[in-house]
């Protein structure tokens, strides 16, 4: 069990403090949010790991690894997120929990410190972030963005997004474009880096055995630097609720693979308006395309086997739900066709209780196996905290278990196909 506390640290800097004796680390996020921008997303990408190469204290990766092993082996990761059309940035923390820790060494506070100063206190030279930093983390960029087009299944998805929202915040990479990423100079770099610490939005997370009290404390200290927030606007992700077009929009790409992929997406309409009906929309996903009892997986599939893999994806931040699979060049259609069969199916309540029994069962599992990781029960609430309508994972749980057929039905007529990408051999 865990006890659940929000505060703010100062304007625009929310507390999540979630305390447990659960694990033995205690662990702590803290997220800018700022909206994703075609633009500046590569330099909002880069920014957290340029960060993490040295603060002005600790200017160079070794001494801050010391200082890391003379804190038991604790960890900074910088993180990217795209979650809907919002781009969020910072830093995942873990420690050995101060329980297990002799000679009472205040090491939340010297850790939280140590962040602070990563954050707001980097490495630089002549007032720009240092250039050899710059580059060498661009060029790593550079590298994983090049990458995307290794995973074919991944990158099918990546440009029926791209395609679908071309329009939209939505269709823009977490990590930017390589050309973006090329043109970052170190000026521009910093230059982006003051806007983001000021304008931004920041949610912290914690979850460990500390009161709230010192955590605050704490974290109050870490981030005093911070520039004051007054008129900070909080994103918001724009949500289209039906295709812009009509019929659906169709992509052809070759490139030289031996599997195709096909790849749907959808809007999910009337369910996006209002208080969203989270647990609903979750189930109703997992009836029809996410996990192995879906119709997806057990038709499409296994009974029919027109695609090595087919699953759903549901982004409930934007109202969109792609649709991926693996198919042989020759069963594209077939394959496209069983797919929206399968959903008029569920349109027209064709659901039995076992696939509604299997599908909350499903959900309700994933959810309390990411509770068993810190970092995992941090990422549930930062998921909701910056949802359109906010949830505690164990109400969502007992949420799910309370979904009627009809209301499954319900989101699913609201449905509409958007496009449909094919990836196809030379």
């Amino acid at each position: 069990m865990h006890t659940i506390h929000e505060s703010s640290l100062f304007p625009c800097v929310d507390l999540t403090f979630v305390k447990t004796d659960k694990f033995k680390t205690g662990c702590f996020m803290i997220n800018l949010v700022v909206g994703l921008e075609r633009e500046t997303a590569a330099s909002t990408a880069l920014l957290p790991r340029v960060l993490r190469r040295g603060s002005k204290d600790f200017p160079d990766i070794e001494l801050l690894a010391a200082a890391l092993d003379d804190l038991y082996g604790a960890r900074i990761e910088p993180v990217v997120r795209k979650k809907g059309e919002l781009h969020c940035i910072g830093f995942y923390v873990d420690y050995p929990d101060g329980r297990y820790i002799p000679g009472g060494i205040n090491i939340l506070e010297n850790v939280a410190s140590l962040v602070g100063g990563i954050l707001l206190s980097p490495a630089m030279d002549g007032g720009l972030l240092r250039a050899d930093y710059v580059e060498s983390e661009k060029k790593t960029l550079i590298d994983d963005i090049r990458a995307t087009i290794n995973d074919k299944r991944v990158y099918a998805i990546d440009r029926l997004v791209q395609t679908m929202c071309a329009n939209e915040a939505f269709g823009t990479h977490r990590l930017g474009t390589e050309s973006e990423a090329a043109a970052i100079t170190p000026r521009s770099l910093t230059e982006h880096y003051h806007r983001l610490i000021s304008n931004s939005t920041v949610e912290v997370l914690y979850c460990g055995s500390d009161d709230v009290e010192r955590v605050e404390s704490a974290l109050r200290e870490a981030l005093q630097k911070l520039p004051e927030r007054k008129n900070t606007n909080v994103p918001k992700t724009e949500i289209i609720l039906y295709p812009p077009h009509s019929p659906p929009a169709k992509v052809i790409e070759q490139l030289d693979v031996t599997q195709g992929k096909l790849a749907i997406g959808f809007r999910l309409g009337k369910a996006m308006k209002g208080d969203i009906d989270f647990p609903a929309m979750m189930v109703f996903n997992a009836v029809y395309g996410s996990g192995v009892t879906s119709k997806l997986f057990a038709n499409v599939r296994e009974k029919l086997a027109l695609c090595y893999y087919a699953g759903s994806i549901l982004d409930k931040h934007k109202g969109v739900m792609v649709v991926s699979s693996g198919v042989e060049f020759a069963n594209f259609d077939v394959a496209l066709d069983e797919i929206l069969a399968q959903l008029s199916h569920v349109k027209a309540g064709d659901i039995s209780e076992e696939e509604l029994l299997s599908a909350k069962l499903s959900i309700v599992t994933s959810i309390k196996s990411t509770m068993d990781r810190p970092g995992g029960l941090l990422e549930l609430y930062f998921d909701s905290s910056i949802a359109s309508t906010r949830y505690d994972p164990e109400e969502l749980c007992a949420m799910v278990e309370s979904v009627t057929p009809a209301r499954v039905t319900e989101i699913a007529s609201e449905i509409e196909t958007d496009t449909i990408y094919r990836l196809t051999g030379v």
